[in-house]
């Protein structure tokens, strides 16, 4: 644990940020479109996310501003949410729903990177204005069960590099969900785009829990941090630690600050998949008694600020 994570520990509770909030990751879905088949499993004994029906549901705008209600949620950023078929329909559908509350202002859509058709796609999301990124996924685990894609390499395969290669000319980010184990890979990513934005998912999904683990996972972060195209987002925190505490998601919290800084840190939900570990207001409440003792300023980076430039808000 650093210095930093030793004093916010010491000195305790704060001043509780009260002020305004993005929320730069969450999704929607309406089931009777029949896009989001991996919401309702065939074999629910194969799945990388246990626990699935419990938000295998309609989730919409109304449904957000719902659970978001006892926080000052000024905007939202809508992540892709694995849309089976051509993912601008999914853009298409965002567009179609209520902005009245903030939610879903800004999107980050989905591309199959790597697949034919792929720089199409990508030109097409980036003709909508609330389009800032495209989101890839890299998340193989030695498990099986725990896998979200089935090549270890995925992120070296040089078709998938290609696509990726052309985000930064249409100003799109490269969203990433990751395990410890993709660490070197997108390291080597980030350094040879220099110009392309990379935001990290999910605090680099810290997934074994055992000591090894956790290790794992903090080499890895420390190792991509470096890096200073490479933001994190600190969400969906009590994702693959079923016995959360506040202090194991304070730990967890801090080692993401501790190595990208209040510069490049962002609080998010998740929401509603972290419904699963946590309460929408646990989550914010969480987060707003960890940096209850960081100073205002920097507060504000991680609930706003940093979520306003990155999105483009």
């Amino acid at each position: 644990m650093s210095a930093r994570s030793i004093r916010i520990l010491e000195q305790g509770p704060g001043n509780m940020y009260s002020g305004p909030i993005i929320d730069p990751h969450h999704h929607l879905w309406d089931l009777s479109m029949g896009k989001h088949a991996w919401l309702v499993p065939s074999d629910p004994t194969v799945q990388a996310i246990a626990g699935l029906e419990k938000i295998a549901h309609d989730y919409f705008p109304d449904d957000y501003a719902r659970d978001a209600a006892g926080h000052n949620v000024v905007a939202t950023v809508h992540i892709e949410a694995l849309w089976a078929g051509n993912p601008v329909e999914e853009t298409r559908w965002l567009e179609t729903l209520d902005k009245s509350r903030g939610v879903a202002l800004r999107y980050v859509a989905g591309a199959s990177l790597g697949m034919g058709g792929a720089e199409r796609v990508i030109a097409e999301q980036a003709a909508f204005d609330r389009v800032t990124g495209i989101r890839g996924i890299l998340s193989w685990h030695p498990d099986p069960k725990k896998c979200f894609v089935s090549d270890p390499e995925l992120g070296r395969n040089a078709d998938w590099r290609r696509d990726v290669a052309l985000l930064p000319a249409h100003g799109l980010n490269l969203e990433l969900m990751m395990y410890p184990y993709q660490a070197s890979i997108v390291r080597e990513i980030a350094d040879s785009l220099p110009d392309l934005q990379i935001i990290i998912n999910h605090c680099g999904s810290p997934i074994d829990r055992d000591a090894e683990g956790m290790q794992r996972w903090r080499d890895g972060l420390k190792l991509i941090s470096v890096c200073p195209n490479i933001a994190i987002k600190i969400s969906n925190p009590g994702a693959y630690d079923h016995d959360w505490t506040p202090e194991s998601i304070r730990d967890v919290a801090m080692h993401c600050i501790d190595c990208f800084g209040t510069e490049r840190s962002m609080f998010g939900t998740d929401y509603p998949v972290s419904k699963i570990q946590m309460s929408y207001d646990q989550i914010y409440d969480t987060f707003k008694t960890i940096a209850s003792a960081l100073p205002v300023e920097d507060q504000a980076k991680l609930f706003h600020d940093n979520a306003k430039r990155f999105y483009r808000l």
